[in-house]
């Protein structure tokens, strides 16, 4: 059924009748529809169901293309992004025609759902605000953290879970709750893989997110390992081009005091309790689905 989904965004971006927008969105990479495959296992793929999927991976489609432009990115999975070939005003722009068009067709689905999915999007932006001012410099601040984690990332996959609840008349709450543990250790284990995973498998450069300032939860870790000189080098390190050696100095430190192994442990541990939750319910595809997460490379 994700054939369906995409299908509709399609029509969606049709229906806008202009050209160029068209040819912006056949050149943004598709990604793993993660949302959709959340919002068809839990409610199934009636008309609304494809719809409410749609619009969300249409919300999801612009805030990476606003995001793009605010960490300054030539590529989004191993392809050059719309900032980079086209401009950040096109970037802007189409992102918010995205925005718009999903906001207008998600009232004529379910107001309840539109203010469910609305609110996630604000969240959203806090959490890319607070992004913003966290990668300002070197912080070990945990707690803000994971709240920008998770108005930044979870707060849409709880949106994604809930609003296929409401469809499916199943218990909101719950399915919200899997959302949410789900879409936290999601951009917990993405973080992680900026560090382990290559270039070639990450479609960017390793540890690039230190680079532009993220201070994610294996640095954080890491800072209150290391002794005092140490803590002072790897603050040195942050948002710049780091050197083959000072990436390997970094890694060999993790690796030393296992924090790649507390990080994922965190993560793994969030997922256990998706899985848990949705299995109670048998709902095995969804526990399926949170069990691929801790495996996946990129």
């Amino acid at each position: 059924m994700i054939n369906a989904v995409e299908r509709k965004i399609e029509q969606y971006v049709s229906e806008l009748d202009d050209a160029h927008v068209s040819s912006l969105y056949k050149k943004l990479p598709r990604g793993k529809r993660l949302r959709s495959k959340l919002i068809l296992k839990i409610a199934g793929s009636n008309l609304k169901v494809v719809k409410t999927s749609a619009t969300i991976e249409m919300i999801h489609a612009a805030s990476l293309l606003h995001d793009d432009v605010i960490d300054e990115a030539n590529t989004r999975r191993g392809k050059i992004s719309i900032n980079a070939s086209h401009g950040n005003k096109s970037a802007i722009m189409m992102g918010d025609i995205l925005y718009s068009k999903a906001f207008f067709e998600l009232n004529s689905i379910s107001s309840e759902i539109a203010k469910v999915v609305s609110n996630s999007v604000v969240q959203l932006s806090l959490g890319e605000l607070a992004d913003v001012a966290l990668s300002k410099s070197f912080h070990t601040n945990k707690e803000a953290y994971l709240r920008m984690l998770y108005q930044k990332t979870a707060s849409l996959m709880e949106a994604s879970a809930e609003s296929a609840a409401i469809l499916a008349g199943k218990d909101r709450v719950a399915y919200r709750d899997y959302g949410r543990k789900l879409g936290m250790a999601f951009q917990m284990i993405d973080d992680i893989l900026d560090i382990v995973s290559d270039e070639k498998t990450l479609g960017k450069p390793a540890l690039h997110d230190f680079e532009e300032g993220k201070v994610t939860l294996p640095y954080i870790y890491l800072y209150e390992a290391l002794q005092e000189e140490e803590k002072q080098y790897l603050v040195s390190l942050h948002r710049k081009k780091i050197t083959q050696n000072e990436a390997k100095w970094i890694k060999v430190a993790m690796k030393k005091y296992n924090v790649i192994e507390k990080a994922s442990l965190e993560a793994k541990e969030l997922i256990g309790e998706a899985i848990a939750s949705m299995e109670r319910l048998g709902e095995y595809d969804l526990s399926k689905i949170a069990k691929s997460m801790i495996e996946r490379e990129f």
